[in-house]
C-alpha cells in the first residue's frame, strides 16, 4: 500500500484514462479528490490536439469539474511554443481544427494556406480530400514538417476513431515522409514544457495514460514514474510485448487512490 505516496505531481492523460468521451471512468472523480486532499498537484496532460484548452475546460465543467486552464496542457499548446521558439515570425499551413487554429491565431502564429514555410499536422475531425491533397503537396516541397503528437487512434465510447498517426501514415504513402519532429507524449518537449510549467521535480512526478507508446514510454524515456491504467487502448497482453514497461499497473484510476 501507498506505492505513490512519495509523489507529489501526478501529469494525467484524459482519453481512456479518466474519462471516455463524456463518461467518467468509474473512480476518476474519487482520485482527483483524494489529490486535493493531499495537497498533490495535478495536470492534464493530453496528446488530443482536436480541441483547445478552453474547448476541455468546457468539458470538464459540463461533466461536473472546475478547471483552471493551467491545470490543462495539450500537444496542440506545446506546439505553439515550438513553433514561437524555432521558427519564429513563419508561415505556418495547420492541417487541424478550427479551434487549435483560434489558439494559434491568438498566440500569434502567421496561418497561412497557400504560401506556407512550415506544415503542422495535427488531428484534425474535419479533414477532407481537398485538405489531405494540400498537405502532401506541401510536404513534398520540403518545407519542415511538424505534427503535435504520434498518437495512431483515439479511444471513445464505442471503439477507436484515426488520429494523428494515420494521418502521418496516409502523407508518408503520398509525399514519402514521416514527420521531421513530433511535439507530444511520448517525447521530450511535451515533458519539459510540463515540468517547467508547473515547477514540478522530475523524480516526483507521476506520468497516468492507457497508452503503452506515449504515455508509459513518455515516462520511460523522460524519468518520471510509469503507471498504466487498463481503461483505454493497452490491455495486459500488449503490457508483455512491450518494450516500454510501465512501473506500475492499475485495471483503472480508481485502484489509485488508496496508494497515494
Amino acid at each position: 500500500m501507498g506505492l505513490l505516496k512519495n509523489n507529489n505531481c501526478y501529469a494525467l492523460d484524459m482519453d481512456g484514462t479518466v474519462y471516455l468521451g463524456e463518461r467518467w471512468i468509474d473512480g476518476a472523480l474519487d482520485f482527483l479528490a483524494a489529490l486535493k486532499k493531499k495537497e498533490k498537484q495535478y495536470v492534464f496532460l493530453t496528446n488530443n490536439s482536436s480541441k483547445s484548452v478552453a474547448d476541455y475546460q468546457r468539458k470538464l465543467t459540463q461533466m461536473g469539474l472546475e478547471v483552471a486552464a493551467e491545470e490543462i496542457i495539450t500537444s496542440g499548446l506545446v506546439t505553439i511554443a515550438y513553433l514561437k521558439r524555432e521558427f519564429p515570425g513563419k508561415k505556418v499551413f495547420l492541417l487541424g481544427n478550427e479551434a487549435l487554429r483560434g489558439e494559434f491565431d491568438e498566440a500569434g502564429i502567421k496561418l497561412s494556406d497557400e504560401s506556407p514555410e512550415v506544415v503542422v499536422v495535427a488531428f484534425d475531425t474535419t479533414l477532407d480530400y481537398i485538405k489531405m491533397t494540400k498537405v502532401c503537396d506541401f510536404v513534398r516541397t520540403g518545407l519542415p514538417y511538424i505534427s503535435t503528437h504520434p498518437d495512431t487512434n483515439c479511444p471513445t465510447e464505442t471503439g477507436f476513431v484515426p488520429d494523428a498517426g494515420a494521418i502521418h501514415a496516409f502523407i508518408h504513402a503520398s509525399a514519402y515522409r514521416y514527420p521531421d519532429h513530433v511535439i507530444g507524449k511520448p517525447n521530450r518537449e511535451i515533458i519539459d514544457f510540463m515540468l517547467t510549467h508547473t515547477g514540478a521535480e522530475r523524480e516526483k512526478t507521476v506520468i497516468v495514460g492507457d497508452r503503452l507508446y506515449t504515455d508509459i514510454r513518455a515516462g520511460v524515456d523522460n524519468g518520471l514514474m510509469a503507471v498504466l491504467v487498463l481503461s483505454g487502448e493497452a490491455k495486459m497482453v500488449d503490457v508483455e510485448a512491450a518494450t516500454y514497461k510501465p512501473d506500475l499497473i492499475f485495471s483503472s484510476i480508481k485502484e489509485m487512490v488508496s496508494e497515494i
